[in-house]
């Protein structure tokens, strides 16, 4: 088999206190030796590439492997090089929909742009789950403003305006009045906008692998601290696992009834929804990916899957059936991020293992740093913390006591 992977990660080494990416070992879960394994990767993906250069059947550079013209021409380099692809492998969020029209412009097998949508257009997951039954927020595509001002007016305000294939919060925006969403609607692409109901509740999100069938083998469900949304205006964002209840069994029920109706096959997601007041369950969007930030590192720590290494296998032919540790563990993480003015040269950022002996890992920026912008959740934020504990409510009590002892500082540069 000839398997092209598109990489836009680094990989940190070894006696680094950066984690992040490290379960993404493309030379341990892919055999280079009994496959052709080609790359396509930018500057920074470069750096995660790790396995014996004698191995690499051919590897290309190029300037953003999220540029559709680039990727496209890369793989049709490989292809000349070395010959048909059979795989073509991207595990990034914004990666996915590009691969999967590189596959159809070049004849590929693998996901279709349409069979990605169901998991990266969030108008297209809604319309399939509504259709089926499963409760999900009402919305509508921002075809032109006075579509989008008529929604809001049938809904009520506060809405929430954001980009149909967004991550990360990433351009959404609550709009709490009409004039709000009159200024707001002139300033963005409109054709790659959605607005939808403002639901109230508790938001969780659902990590797992769906294999060949729809089946879910392997899903986890936590709840977040604060949210992603309020996580783009300056607040800490974490969540908590869930152990075993009531409410998480018709959590983990739901998750399945929407990646059977999506008719998800053999990928990870990363699957949000609301538990409102009146305890009902929500839809919120899914992702046919790894969740981000610390969720595979403490997936992995907690229950030994890491899904990665699933999806890769997986996509080289060689499924593997997640086999969770027994137990019923919790954890959670913490991300608090970098402050809006930036760059910003760090004073202080102070340790909290002393005091919060659930930490497992913690990742502060060094006094005399140089913080700068931009970054999702697995940037270098002002403070990254992982916590372990066989009680939900410790981890959760935890997470908070971090928020509010926290000590950390910066100056201008």
């Amino acid at each position: 088999m000839h398997i092209v992977i598109v990489n836009r990660w680094p990989r940190f080494k070894e006696d680094d206190v950066r984690w992040d990416n490290e379960l993404t070992r493309y030379e341990e879960f892919i055999d280079h030796d009994a496959h052709r394994v080609s790359y396509v990767v930018d500057r920074l993906g470069t750096e995660g590439v790790l396995a014996d250069p004698a191995k690499i059947a051919h590897l290309v550079q190029v300037d953003d492997v999220n540029d559709v013209d680039s990727l496209r021409a890369a793989v049709a380099e490989v292809i000349e090089k070395v010959g048909p692809v059979d795989q073509l492998i991207a595990l990034s969020e914004f990666t996915l929909e590009i691969a999967a029209k590189v596959r159809e412009d070049l004849g590929l097998p693998g996901p279709t742009t349409a069979e990605v949508a169901v998991y990266r257009d969030k108008v297209r997951m809604k319309e399939i789950l509504a259709e089926a039954g499963v409760r999900v927020p009402r919305f509508a595509a921002c075809t032109d403003v006075e579509s989008g001002l008529a929604f809001a007016r049938s809904c009520g305000y506060p809405v929430i305006l954001k980009p149909v294939d967004g991550a990360a919060s990433i351009g959404v925006h609550r709009v709490d009045d009409e004039a709000a969403l009159i200024e707001l609607l002139a300033t963005v692409d409109l054709e790659r906008y959605e607005i939808e109901e403002f639901v109230t509740g508790t938001i969780h999100h659902v990590d797992g692998f769906t294999g060949a069938g729809s089946e879910v083998g392997f899903q986890v469900a936590s709840r977040y601290v604060n949210d992603c949304l309020s996580f783009g205006s300056g607040q800490p964002l974490g969540s908590v696992v869930l152990q075993h209840s009531a409410l998480r069994d018709r959590i983990e029920e739901f998750t399945r009834d929407c990646v059977r109706t999506l008719g998800m096959t053999g990928t990870p997601f990363h699957l949000e929804l609301f538990v409102t007041p009146e305890d009902e369950i929500v839809f919120l969007e899914i992702g046919g990916r790894v969740g981000g930030s610390e969720v595979p590192h403490l997936l992995n720590k907690l229950f030994g899957v890491n899904l990665f290494e699933v999806w890769l296998r997986a996509a080289c032919g060689d499924p593997v059936t997640p086999a969770p540790r027994p137990g019923d563990p919790s954890g959670g993480w913490l991300v608090v991020p970098k402050p809006a003015n930036l760059p910003a040269v760090v004073l202080k950022a102070s340790s909290v293992r002393a005091t919060v002996p659930s930490v497992w890992r913690e990742l502060l920026p060094a006094v005399g740093e140089v913080l700068e912008p931009g970054g999702a959740y697995d940037a270098l934020h002002a403070g990254r913390f992982i916590l372990l504990h066989d009680d939900q409510e410790q981890v959760e009590a935890d997470i908070h006591r971090i928020i509010e002892t926290f000590e950390f500082e910066v100056t201008a540069p």
